[in-house]
């Protein structure tokens, strides 16, 4: 095995973080690579100490020594975002993060203007609210498309009379079309942006040809294939592709094609935070997840039984993979079942790429379907196995990576001499007592 790309086959929050982590944990990998998403990704990883990070814009492995994050030109970059978690990194035991970054000068960069838009244009949508993280990803994505050539990026901000102009255009425009926004003054932002383009390294695209050529590299996907901006369920999508497209574009720009290992993740429970289609939600499932609380932005984070047609969908829609990562397995109680049909269909067919009025009329049947439920399944893994026709190589029954077991030769661990073994992340100078 050499690269290895984890892409989550639901709405997000499967537990991509903590398979990264394992990852990282198992074997010697160089480098974890972000392929899509920004500011509003929410990694969680759990170390066996109790220490704990939500990764959002760093790789999920940044807990183990000496690997690296690259943030590639799919990402959407919000400096002052990273700055907020490059110091909770330092503060459970990681003080080098930055040092062990590298960006992308092509990625589109994040800044005030589009976060305060973002949030203007979701309260404005009062009860039709699309569960937009409040980050300006979308908004960033949106302004690029509309201005091509005129959205400020990464690079920009080693130029800062360039970035001056493109920042004043982008504030003006907005403020045109929305009214004031809660921003800082342009002078401020040049003045954050040109220390972040000081304190991290930003390359051009052959550097990661030049980290994929080192070694082991580790594709961490954001949100979920159900919510990508093309194949999820309009209108409420993400403004980013989740499937393992971008990933498998950047290896074959290094001339690498074929050369990663593909892993989708999927939980016990299907979950979504915010609003949008979920079949198979049912409030009466004693669950709760305290690292995705109701948010003002989000909304309520939802527990369903395991829907078997929408993660089918997913894995068409994905091209397939090589495995899965089933994690938690310790919710796996008699409470839980899977949905094998809906009650009009058991399969969701995939539409052409762009048509959303498509997508918009599969969502409205989605909030109105109905799941259809047998008893609850004996064996989990085999159960899922035989719904999704797709072997199950990585389990987990909790938050760490010492959680996680293999089946199948496909994720054997790294040899015993591996650098990196599970549960040996130094503890820096924080005591564990202030690092929960």
């Amino acid at each position: 095995m050499s690269h290895v790309i984890v892409v989550d086959l639901g709405y997000g929050d499967a537990g991509k973080g903590t398979v990264v982590d394992w990852l990282c944990a198992t074997r010697p990998v160089h480098a974890v690579v972000r392929f899509n998403g920004g500011g509003q990704a929410a990694h969680n990883v759990v170390l066996p100490d109790g220490r704990w990070h939500t990764f959002a814009q760093f790789g999920a492995g940044t807990f183990r020594p000496g690997v690296r994050t690259h943030l590639s030109r799919f990402m959407v970059v919000d400096p002052l975002a990273l700055a907020v978690e490059a110091d909770h990194l330092a503060a459970v035991g990681v003080p080098d993060a930055l040092d062990r970054l590298t960006v992308d000068g092509a990625a589109l960069l994040t800044t005030p203007y589009h976060r305060a838009a973002n949030r203007a244009r979701e309260v404005a949508r009062g009860a039709d609210r699309h569960g937009s993280c409040g980050m300006g990803v979308g908004e960033t994505m949106a302004y690029d498309l509309a201005y091509p050539g005129e959205a400020p990026r990464v690079g920009d901000c080693v130029t800062p009379a360039v970035l001056r102009q493109r920042l004043a255009a982008l504030r003006d425009r907005l403020t045109a079309e929305l009214g004031p926004l809660d921003a800082p003054p342009v002078d401020d932002c040049v003045t954050a942006f040109t220390a972040f383009a000081e304190r991290v390294s930003i390359v051009d695209g052959n550097h990661l040809t030049t980290l994929l050529r080192s070694g082991t590299c580790v594709f961490e996907g954001a949100q979920g294939v159900l919510l990508d901006e093309w194949h999820g369920f309009h209108p409420y999508t993400t403004w980013s592709t989740t499937t393992f497209t971008n990933a498998e574009r950047l290896l074959a720009e290094a001339g690498m094609s074929g050369t990663a290992t593909r892993l989708g993740v999927l939980r016990t429970a299907t979950t979504r935070h915010g609003p949008g289609p979920l079949v198979t939600e049912d409030p009466t499932l004693p669950f709760a997840d305290p690292r995705n609380p109701t948010n003002p932005w989000q909304g309520r984070f939802r527990f369903g039984h395991f829907d078997a047609v929408a993660h089918r969908y997913a894995l068409e829609v994905a091209g397939g993979v090589d495995g899965l990562a089933l994690t938690h397995l310790d919710l796996a109680g008699p409470q839980l079942r899977i949905c094998r049909r809906y009650d009009w269909t058991d399969r969701l067919a995939p539409g052409p790429v762009g048509d959303l009025d498509r997508q918009a009329a599969l969502t409205g049947r989605l909030l109105r379907s109905r799941p259809g439920y047998d008893e609850p399944p004996r064996d989990w893994v085999a159960t899922v196995e035989d719904e999704l026709a797709c072997p199950v190589v990585l389990t987990s029954h909790g938050p760490t990576a010492e959680d996680k077991s293999v089946r199948g030769p496909l994720l054997d661990p790294a040899p015993a001499d591996s650098p990196v073994p599970v549960g040996t992340v130094p503890l820096g100078t924080v005591p564990v007592s202030q690092s929960r």
